[in-house]
C-alpha cells in the first residue's frame, strides 16, 4: 500500500482526498499558494509545500514547484484532484517518470480522452454514438461558420482539454463566430493551460447524464451509477442528482455499457466519467473527464462505495474489490448534490462574489453531508474556483430526496460572500425539477431568478473574548509549520490579520453597474482581460464595454447609458476590484 500522498490541488478536492488517505493510514502532503498559506487543506494535511505566487499559473499549475514539493517531501503517489493538473497526461508522465504512482488513469488514456476531439474518435471505436461535429481541432472561425451553416444554428465551441463548462461557448449565428472562439480560447488557457477548441451540434433541450466508472489494471472496469447534471447556468453544473431519474427502461444500463465499452477502448483505469446527452429517448456520448469529477459524493451516497478509496486501491496495484452485479446491488435510493457557489444568482446574472467568508454555518441530519475547503474566516480568491463547498443528500427516493435538500438549504448560513443558495432552492421548489422536464437550458431560459436576492453582509466578530487564539506559519526551505498560541486579542504581537482592514467597496449591480450615469463600475473584483471600447467611440446602452475574467469566468461590462466614452481607465491585464470605474460614457443630450 501507499505510504505517503501528495495532492496537488487545494480546497474541497485536497481536503477530500486528505480524509480518505487518513482513514487508510497514509500520510498526506498538502502544496499552497500565497494565499491558500492558511487554507483548510494545508492545515489538515501531515506536511505542507510552498509553491509560491497567487494565480494558479504562478503556484498550482507551475510544474517545477510542484515536482520540488515531491521530492522534498518523499510522497510516494500523487492525487491530481480535478482541474489544475488532473487531465493533463504531460504532467502524469513526469509523475511516473519519478518512480512515483499517479492516482489517476494512464497518460495515454488522458491524451486520447482528454482531448475531446480524439474522444470523440474512441468513443466511435467503441460503438458510443457521438454527437455529430469535428473531429479535428478548428482552424479558425470561418471552419466554424462552415460547420453551422450545414448543420445549423446555434453550435458549440468547446476546449478540447478542458471540462466543467469552462471554454465553452454556444454560439448563434455566424456574425458571433469570431469574439466567441476568442473568449473560448482565452477561457481554456486561462483554467487548462491550453487554447484548443473544436465545434458541435448543440441540441435544443438535451439532459446531460453520465456515468460514473472505475477500471483497474487487471483490466476490469464497471460502472458504478448515472448522474443527472441537467441543472446547469453558464454550461456549469449547479445541481446533481442520481440516478439520472426519468430515463425509458434499459436506457441506463445502454448508457453504462456504452461508457465501459468507450473506457476499454484506451486501457483506461482508475476513476473516470463518460457524459452523454440526452434526448428524446436517444443519447449521444459528449466527452469523457479522466478524473474524478466534483460530483463523485452523490454517486457515493447511493452506493456506499468510497471513490477516492478505490482510486488510491487501484493505483496501488489491487484488483476492483466488486463486479459489475456486486455494484448494482449497492445502489440504493436517490442522492442529490447542490454546489454552493460564491455567486450572486439575482437576476438570474450568477455574477461571481469572492471575499472573505464571515460565517459558514453547515446542515447536518439523517442522509446530509457538506464537504467543503473553507471554514468562518476563510477567503474566496478571485484567482481560483468559486466552489464554497457541496451540500449531498441521501433520500429513500428521490422525492425525499428533494425535500431534505430543501431543508438542509435553509438551515445553512453563508455570509460575506453571494451564494447560489437562493436558486439552488427555486430550482428544487419548481415543478418542472420535480417532474424532470427540465434541460441544460432551462435554468437560463425558463427559471425565474427576478426575485432571488443574496444576503452578503456578515455580522462582525464578537471581540468581547479577552483571549484568542492565534496562529502563525514559519517556511523552512518552503515547508510550512504552523505556530498556535493564546494571547490578548489587544496584543502588540498579535497577527497583521488583526489591523484595520480596508473598506470593501460596495459593487454596482449587473453588468450596467453605473446606476445610468456613465460611470460604468464592476461588480466584483477580477482582471481585464480586454476593451471593447475607446476613448470617442459612440455607444449605446447596454453595449459590452470590457470584459472582466474573475473566478475563471468572462463577465461582459456593460454601458448603462447611450453616450460617447469619455475615458477609459483599464488597459487588458489590470486588476480591479468591485466598485471601480473602468469607463466613463458622457451621455447623450
Amino acid at each position: 500500500m501507499l505510504q505517503k500522498i501528495l495532492i496537488a490541488n487545494r480546497g474541497e478536492i485536497a481536503v477530500r482526498v486528505i480524509r480518505a488517505a487518513r482513514e487508510m493510514g497514509i500520510a498526506t502532503v498538502a502544496v499552497y499558494s500565497e494565499l491558500d498559506r492558511n487554507a483548510l487543506h494545508v492545515r489538515l494535511a501531515d506536511e505542507a509545500y510552498a509553491l509560491g505566487g497567487q494565480t494558479a499559473a504562478e503556484s498550482y499549475l507551475n510544474t517545477e514547484a510542484i515536482l520540488d514539493a515531491i521530492r522534498q517531501s518523499g510522497a510516494d503517489a500523487v492525487h491530481p484532484g480535478y482541474g489544475f493538473f488532473s487531465e493533463n497526461a504531460d504532467f502524469a508522465r513526469a509523475i511516473t517518470g519519478m518512480g512515483v504512482t499517479w492516482i489517476g488513469p494512464p497518460p495515454e488514456a488522458i491524451d486520447e480522452m482528454g482531448d475531446k476531439v480524439s474522444s470523440r474518435i474512441a468513443a466511435q471505436r467503441g460503438g458510443a454514438p457521438i454527437v455529430p461535429g469535428t473531429t479535428e481541432f478548428a482552424q479558425g472561425p470561418d471552419e466554424i461558420r462552415a460547420f453551422g451553416d450545414a448543420h445549423g444554428w446555434p453550435v458549440c465551441i468547446k476546449a478540447a482539454f478542458g471540462g466543467g463548462g469552462r471554454g465553452m461557448k454556444v454560439v448563434e449565428a455566424a456574425a458571433d463566430v469570431d469574439e466567441a472562439m476568442a473568449s473560448a480560447q482565452r477561457e481554456a488557457k486561462a483554467f487548462f493551460g491550453r487554447d484548443e477548441v473544436y465545434v458541435e451540434r448543440y441540441l435544443t433541450w438535451p439532459r446531460h447524464v453520465e456515468v460514473q466508472l472505475v477500471g483497474d489494471t487487471h483490466g476490469n472496469v464497471v460502472w458504478v451509477s448515472t448522474r443527472d447534471c441537467s441543472a446547469q447556468r453558464r454550461h456549469q453544473k449547479l445541481i446533481e442528482e442520481a440516478p439520472a431519474p426519468g430515463l425509458p427502461a434499459g436506457v441506463e444500463e445502454a448508457m453504462g455499457e456504452a461508457a465501459v465499452k468507450a473506457a476499454k477502448a484506451v486501457g483506461y483505469h482508475n476513476a473516470g466519467t463518460v457524459e452523454f446527452i440526452y434526448q428524446d429517448g436517444d443519447f449521444f456520448f459528449l466527452e469523457m473527464n479522466t478524473r474524478l469529477q466534483v460530483e463523485h459524493p452523490v454517486t457515493e451516497v447511493i452506493t456506499g462505495i468510497d471513490l477516492v478509496e478505490w482510486q488510491i486501491r487501484v493505483a496501488a496495484g489491487e484488483a476492483l474489490p466488486m463486479t459489475q452485479d456486486e455494484v448494482a446491488a449497492r445502489r440504493n435510493g436517490a442522492g442529490i448534490e447542490v454546489r454552493i457557489n460564491a455567486e450572486d444568482p439575482a437576476g438570474g446574472k450568477f455574477l461571481p462574489s469572492p471575499g472573505p467568508i464571515t460565517t459558514l454555518r453547515t446542515p447536518s441530519g439523517f442522509g446530509v453531508r457538506f464537504d467543503t475547503g473553507y471554514e468562518s474566516g476563510d477567503e474566496i480568491s478571485q484567482y481560483y474556483d468559486n466552489l464554497v463547498g457541496k451540500l449531498i443528500v441521501w433520500g429513500k427516493d428521490r422525492d425525499t430526496a428533494i425535500a431534505r435538500t430543501i431543508t438542509a438549504l435553509e438551515e445553512m448560513e453563508v455570509t460575506g460572500v453571494a451564494t447560489t443558495i437562493p436558486a439552488d432552492l427555486a430550482i428544487l421548489r419548481h415543478p418542472d425539477f420535480s417532474a424532470v422536464e427540465h434541460s441544460t437550458k432551462w435554468v437560463e431560459q425558463n427559471l425565474d431568478l427576478s426575485g432571488v436576492g443574496a444576503t452578503t453582509a456578515g455580522a462582525p466578530a464578537d471581540d468581547a473574548e479577552p483571549m484568542v487564539e492565534r496562529r502563525t506559519t514559519v517556511e523552512v526551505n518552503g515547508k510550512r509549520f504552523d505556530v498556535k498560541m493564546w494571547v490578548p486579542e489587544s496584543a502588540g504581537s498579535a497577527p497583521a490579520a488583526a489591523a484595520p482592514k480596508k473598506p470593501r467597496r460596495a459593487a454596482g449591480g449587473g453588468g450596467a453597474a453605473g446606476g445610468g450615469n456613465g460611470t460604468i463600475t464592476v461588480p466584483m473584483q477580477g482582471t481585464i482581460v480586454k476593451v471593447l471600447v475607446e476613448v470617442g467611440a459612440s455607444v449605446e446602452a447596454g453595449q459590452p464595454v470590457v470584459v472582466l475574467e474573475a473566478m475563471k469566468m468572462e463577465n461582459q461590462i456593460n454601458a448603462d447609458v447611450s453616450g460617447t466614452v469619455a475615458e477609459v481607465k483599464v488597459a487588458a491585464g489590470d486588476t480591479v476590484g468591485g466598485g471601480d470605474t473602468v469607463v466613463v460614457i458622457t451621455p447623450d443630450a
